[in-house]
């Protein structure tokens, strides 16, 4: 299998920080061979760590490059959906960093384009690769925790941040920020269609006028919820991960994994509740004694995975014709719950 040439059309803290030494890591997927950036520091600093590819400061001149296969898109984020349909109007291979589009209007966009150019686009919400992540769902799988009815994600931190994702003219704050990731999550952990959408957001600590504190409740038509917060604005982290079920409860913070859950052994009583006065010594309930198992193991999913191997997923969509893992429907679900959340308040996207 041949290697995937790739352009990289941003050369800022994503493209040069993140996507660069990423596709690193994949030397015999794929090669490096030209970029694009407005900004003259940002093409001479990559000039200096890729001396051998070809840097451009028009996109037009950069998309009409016959080496270049495939556009990796690390643009800033108000220009990600015109960045992406430009590339693929231009026969590229696109892969399209997050958030894909400010509004849901834009990510149909996105739809349509991919449906008139097929196999094209990719979407990268890399975290879906994460490794707690998977292995709370392998945990989740096997059952011991019952029936999931509440799952709780966070990711908090205290920053006084004041970049441009903090700006809501730059397409800032943490909704477009870290949301696409956990929203993504948040999706996966429901399981079932959305029923129901309420958010609320805040500024806390940074500067710009972005939110930087949010909170997103999902109910599923399967009646399960998902509760996700966000935060810049938070001095002690809560668990990135806590799930309940019906016979038991995972948390994880880190790389670690703590679950209480029933003795799948146990043998339960056959009960009922009654309607009589409790008796007055004082014990109320039933007395059955449950079999609890308690258990801390370190993330290690089974399937093995990190979140830079998405390179290594789209190279075997591309090369070996297997499914890409993240779907456009997918990642439309995703802005179209960030809408609903920004609608009406003093954050949504103007215009």
């Amino acid at each position: 299998m041949k290697k995937i040439k790739v352009g990289i059309w941003g050369i800022g803290r994503a493209g040069f920080c993140m996507h660069i030494p990423e596709i690193g890591k994949f030397p015999e997927m794929f090669e490096i061979v030209a970029g694009c950036d407005i900004a003259k520091d940002r093409v001479k600093a990559a000039k200096e760590k890729l001396p051998s590819c070809r840097f451009y400061s028009k996109p037009e001149e950069f998309l009409k490059d016959p080496e270049v296969e495939l556009v990796s898109i690390a643009t800033r984020s108000p220009d990600h959906t015109a960045h992406a349909l430009q590339a693929l109007a231009a026969g590229k291979y696109v892969f399209l960093e997050k958030p894909i589009a400010l509004t849901y209007a834009d990510a149909k966009k996105l739809k349509k384009a991919s449906e008139k150019y097929p196999g094209k686009l990719f979407l990268r919400h890399n975290r879906r690769y994460e490794a707690p992540f998977t292995h709370i769902r392998e945990i989740i799988a096997t059952g011991v925790l019952g029936d999931i009815y509440e799952a709780k994600l966070h990711r908090h931190s205290y920053q006084r941040r004041n970049d441009w994702q903090t700006i809501i003219a730059c397409g800032g704050g943490q909704l477009n920020n870290w949301g696409p990731h956990i929203i993504d999550h948040a999706l996966r952990f429901l399981e079932s269609p959305v029923a129901n959408v309420w958010g609320d957001l805040k500024k806390i600590a940074a500067v710009g006028d972005a939110e930087d504190h949010l909170k997103i409740v999902l109910t599923g038509k399967n009646g399960r919820i998902v509760d996700l917060e966000i935060s810049g604005g938070v001095a002690i982290p809560q668990p990135e991960y806590v799930i309940f079920g019906t016979k038991g409860t995972l948390t994880c913070q880190g790389n670690t994994i703590t679950m209480k859950y029933i003795d799948p052994k146990q043998k339960f009583l056959k009960i009922k509740a009654y309607p009589d006065n409790p008796p007055l010594n004082g014990v109320f309930g039933n007395a059955e004694v449950l079999k609890w198992i308690e258990k801390t193991v370190t993330v290690a999913p089974k399937a093995k995975c990190d979140v830079h191997d998405i390179w290594q997923g789209l190279y075997n969509t591309i090369r070996k014709g297997k499914p890409f893992p993240i779907t456009i429907d997918e990642a439309i679900e995703v802005v179209r719950v960030t809408e609903l959340v920004k609608k009406g308040t003093e954050f949504a996207v103007k215009g």
